[in-house]
């Protein structure tokens, strides 16, 4: 059982240099039968811009959900963003992320009701991340290894995420140690499962956020499943000041107490947007 529509959710933070990276990533998709929704967490209006200005090439709808900036709130606005999707399947990146051209076809090849999956990402130097060209992107070079030591990406086993495809993927997923967790940058799973868990829970901020909505979904009753060297995206390089030392200690009592108690719905959630 296959979903029918599709939509595609991440969110985006006063970053359009990187944005418009992602969309064409998602322009270039082997199937254009999907929605984007862009949860805006209150850029200005140079985001809104480019948005404008990528809704008139784009194959695909452009949904714009923006909300005034209000410190780190990506919850929220993922709470937001799920309100006014269409899609009864829903899969989840970050606005730093590219996709592979499969990226999307990929997912949905895995999707099963009962289901979420978890996939993973490549990280990219700084300078790899601002190389990399809207053409670069068309001719899918982020995910050719041989063009990233070009650029001067270094020997890694964790290359292997780029460089592994078809059985020798689906093989490393089954035999990869790495939890099934909900990863935001790399995750799907029907609508109506996110429904029942009441969506993100709000009173979270940066720290494990993915993780506790990925408890809530397997309390529910939902099984993770790996498809990291499937399911393929490059992250592009970025700092993080937003973090405070108060705001990870607040979101880690909140994931324990989710395992703790094995709570399914979220106390301030998805429900007040519907």
């Amino acid at each position: 059982m296959k979903p029918s529509s599709v939509s595609v959710i991440f969110t985006t933070y006063n970053s359009p240099a990187w944005l418009e990276k992602v969309l064409w990533g998602f322009f270039a998709q082997d199937t254009k039968a999907f929605e984007i929704v862009v949860a805006d967490d209150g850029s200005t209006i140079e985001t809104r811009a480019l948005l404008d200005r990528m809704r008139k090439i784009s194959p695909v709808p452009i949904r714009h959900v923006w909300q005034e900036d209000d410190g780190f709130q990506k919850c929220r606005i993922l709470n937001k963003a799920i309100a006014a999707a269409t899609g009864e399947y829903l899969i989840f990146t970050d606005g730093d992320c590219i996709p592979r051209a499969d990226f999307i076809s990929q997912h949905l090849r895995f999707a099963a009701p009962g289901r979420f999956l978890s996939g993973g990402y490549f990280k990219l130097p700084l300078d790899i991340s601002q190389a990399i060209t809207e053409e670069d992107v068309k001719a899918q070079r982020p995910f050719d290894l041989a063009w990233l030591k070009s650029l001067g990406l270094k020997a890694s086993i964790k290359n292997l995420k780029i460089s592994a495809k078809g059985r020798w993927a689906d093989w490393l997923n089954a035999v990869s140690r790495t939890k099934a967790t909900w990863n935001g940058h790399n995750a799907s799973c029907h609508k109506e499962a996110i429904v029942a868990v009441n969506g993100f829970d709000e009173r979270m901020q940066y720290g494990g956020q993915d993780v506790e909505f990925g408890d809530r979904l397997t309390h529910h009753g939902l099984k993770g499943l790996r498809i990291r060297y499937s399911v393929i995206c490059v992250h592009l390089d970025h700092g993080r000041g937003y973090v405070t030392d108060e705001m990870l200690r607040h979101s880690l009592s909140i994931r324990q107490a989710t395992r703790a108690s094995r709570v399914v719905r979220a106390p301030l959630g998805l429900d007040q947007y519907l």
